[in-house]
């Protein structure tokens, strides 16, 4: 069993709203919009400093009662992060103890990343280890490897985003997000994969994001889209 927050992933596919600006203001739009958790993207919210990034996820669990996941996306992963690696790794130790959970990239750099992941742990927080891939979608071969080594070096949920270019891609991306046998979240970008968003669920995704006003990502839908077709698929 997978839980961030009170949410059990067990039970149902979690709707994330991303928050990209205006922390309290769109945390509160997504709780009014349906969303089970928050990612609270610290690259895009520019918080670089420890102090200011402590106050806004305070400001935002004062606002509003949904878990939280921290982000702080590398540029290789589609993050706006211009520091070094080890001072974003930092920034995640520091505020480790007020989230609910963390993203961290199987790109970042492994003896910061395998620091950082036993430090959730010994806090009981829940880990997402993510890739992307915004050229394609590769071989289902090679998506179930970088599953698994997400899985392997610590995560508890893999995240797994590549942009669909054709229907077999999308095909296959959903054949993966049935044959995994742990937690995945699996997302297919772009518009040719954006029903993935909604259908990957089905087969097993336990995430899935979603936009409260301008999407973050390629093919990212409303939160009210994914919630009403949800409601009506699952």
């Amino acid at each position: 069993m997978v839980k961030i927050g009170d949410v059990d992933l067990s039970k149902k596919t979690a709707v994330v709203a991303v928050i990209s600006h205006s922390p309290v203001k769109m945390a509160r739009k997504a709780l009014l919009q349906g969303a089970d958790i928050l990612e609270i993207r610290l690259d895009l919210l520019d918080r670089k400093d420890t102090k200011s990034a402590l106050q806004m996820i305070a400001d935002v669990k004062a606002a509003v009662t949904i878990p939280c996941i921290a982000t702080n996306r590398i540029p290789s992963d589609g993050g706006k992060w211009t520091d070094s690696e080890e001072k974003r790794i930092q920034l995640f130790l520091d505020i480790l103890p007020i989230v609910d959970a963390i993203d961290v990239e199987l790109a970042a750099a492994v003896n910061l990343r395998e620091k950082l992941i036993a430090y959730a742990h010994d806090l009981g927080k829940t880990v997402i280890v993510s890739h992307h891939d915004f050229n394609g979608t590769p071989s289902i071969e090679k998506m179930k490897n970088i599953l698994e080594m997400a899985w392997q070096c610590g995560g508890d949920i893999a995240k797994f985003a590549a942009k669909a270019n054709s229907s077999t891609d999308t095909i296959n991306l959903l054949r993966v997000t049935h044959d995994v046998t742990k937690p995945a979240c699996i997302i297919g970008m772009g518009n040719i994969g954006k029903h993935t968003r909604v259908i990957a669920p089905l087969y097993g995704s336990v995430l899935t994001y979603g936009a409260i006003e301008e999407a973050v990502a390629p093919g990212q839908l409303k939160i009210k889209e994914l919630k009403r077709t949800m409601r009506v698929l699952l």
